[in-house]
């Protein structure tokens, strides 16, 4: 069978977090459960009104731009792109065509083309033999994202996709909750046994990375099939059968002719360089860290990257090791790491810990002076543990609940004494064994020692006395 070579480009199209919708006062508000609620005669389209640009949308889609390094419109302006369907109510919906605000840039090692800003449509609810549409949704700011054809596996499309996703709640631009519809991608899929690109076959409106990955990875085999068996690929818009984990024919793809595209004329042009906010110098100013930048910085710390990315992922995670962090070694921040990624993140994941909890520098404070406690050996890695279990419910520095609940660590020679005295009594033929070289035994007996003390002896120095008691 022969090979053939994928190419993939997506388009992703996420709802913007503005007060208000694109065009109109309205409430931004897609998720409100009773229906047509936000809604007016400009997002209805009623004859005469006429729609106004919101500010916020258009800087939210700047504000990714620059992010992404890319190149700011100095010049914009929205067109009408025509068709219809019920859930939009002009019978076309306003769109950018030949100007978008943001082109160029890369994300992932993945070239962007364009972003663009547009107004969402409504939300269609089929019952029965019926119909029932929801115009909340209607008007809502949506950014579109435009990637070069560069893509070669559904993986990397998935990994592109989180990536974003991400981005754009770094930068408070969009929540992008796929599940919610407020992030949708559409997949551009062709395949060939060369360099060029074969016949494209649009897949649409995949709300979760494991769709993504699974329909592009359906549909090559499908194409890949389809020509070594003689065929053609047609240039078409699927749909995704999540049930039945395949892609199924909608309708035929459209050209961009097939649009009308023309110039809004209710919509004044925008010159973006005239509005001070919009500059390139004041977005950068405004830009946080970065998700790729913070992951950098986790690495060079030297966090595995699956921690890394945790971080990255969880801000409530990252930004609490972010604080617990400061002042403290390498070696206590690595340590600091894990006790966040186990015991920390188990505890949220097990909802035994509130978010609240990792939202107070003092909780984080203490967990730095839990750590270095354990440096100085005056807690044993299990007595972290308890000591920390206690502090999710107690606010006491970890040394005084650690003190409180006897977890601190005995070093003290006469009440480790006892504890080997004890050992040594109970297990006369293990003590035989370490006399007769078998240095395994006295692993054994520090063992029972832990078990004696409930884990309070410091292993080091009770490893010492065994040692120096049976010589």
């Amino acid at each position: 069978m022969a090979v053939y070579r994928p190419t993939i480009g997506l388009e992703v199209h996420a709802e913007l977090k503005t007060k208000t919708k694109m065009f109109c006062a309205c409430r931004n508000a897609p998720d409100e459960r009773t229906p047509n609620l936000h809604i007016c005669p400009v997002c209805m389209a009623h004859p005469g009104t006429l729609p106004v640009i919101n500010r916020e949308a258009v800087a939210k889609v700047l504000f990714v731009g620059q992010a992404l390094e890319s190149t700011l419109a100095d010049y914009s302006e929205f067109d009408r792109k025509s068709y219809f369907y019920p859930d939009i109510p002009k019978g076309y919906q306003i769109s950018q065509f030949a100007y978008p605000l943001v082109s160029d840039g890369t994300l992932h090692n993945i070239a962007i083309t364009r972003i663009h800003l547009e107004e969402d449509t409504a939300r269609s609810q089929h019952v029965g033999e019926g119909s029932l549409v929801d115009y909340n949704r209607a008007g809502v700011p949506l950014m579109e994202l435009v990637t070069e054809p560069v893509i070669h596996s559904a993986e990397d499309a998935g990994a592109f996709a989180r990536e974003l996703q991400l981005l754009l709640r770094t930068l408070g631009a969009s929540d992008a909750n796929m599940e919610k519809g407020e992030m949708r991608v559409e997949a551009n899929i062709s395949v060939s046994q060369d360099d060029t690109l074969g016949t494209k076959v649009e897949v649409k409106n995949l709300n979760s990375f494991r769709s993504v990955e699974r329909a592009i990875a359906f549909e090559v085999a499908r194409q890949s099939a389809l020509l070594e068996q003689g065929g053609q690929v047609v240039q078409e818009t699927r749909g995704w059968d999540e049930g039945k984990q395949i892609t199924f024919s909608q309708r035929k793809k459209e050209s961009s002719h097939d649009y009308r595209y023309f110039p809004d004329p209710d919509l004044p042009k925008l010159k973006t360089s005239e509005i001070p906010e919009f500059s390139s110098a004041r977005l950068s100013e405004l830009l946080p860290e970065l998700p790729w930048a913070r992951r950098s910085r986790y690495t060079a710390l030297g966090l595995k990257s699956d921690d890394a990315d945790m971080f990255v992922r969880e801000t409530l995670l990252g930004n609490f090791f972010d604080k617990a962090v400061v002042g403290a070694e390498q070696k206590e921040a690595l340590l600091i790491a894990n006790y966040i990624v186990s015991d920390i993140a188990g505890a949220r994941t097990a909802g035994t810990l509130a978010d609240i909890w990792l939202q107070e520098t003092q909780n984080a404070d203490h967990v730095r002076q839990l750590i270095q406690l354990i440096a100085k050996g005056e807690l044993s890695s299990r007595g972290a543990k308890e000591t920390l279990a206690y502090m999710f419910v107690d606010a006491r520095a970890p040394q005084d609940i650690a003190g409180a609940y006897g977890l601190v660590q005995q070093s003290d020679e006469g009440a480790l004494a006892k504890v080997i005295e004890q050992v040594v009594a109970a297990h006369p033929d293990v003590v035989a064994d370490y006399k007769a070289g078998k240095e395994a035994a006295l692993q054994f007996l520090v063992g029972q020692g832990m078990k004696e003390s409930k884990g309070a002896a410091n292993p080091g120095s009770l490893r010492e006395l065994f040692k120096s008691t049976l010589q």
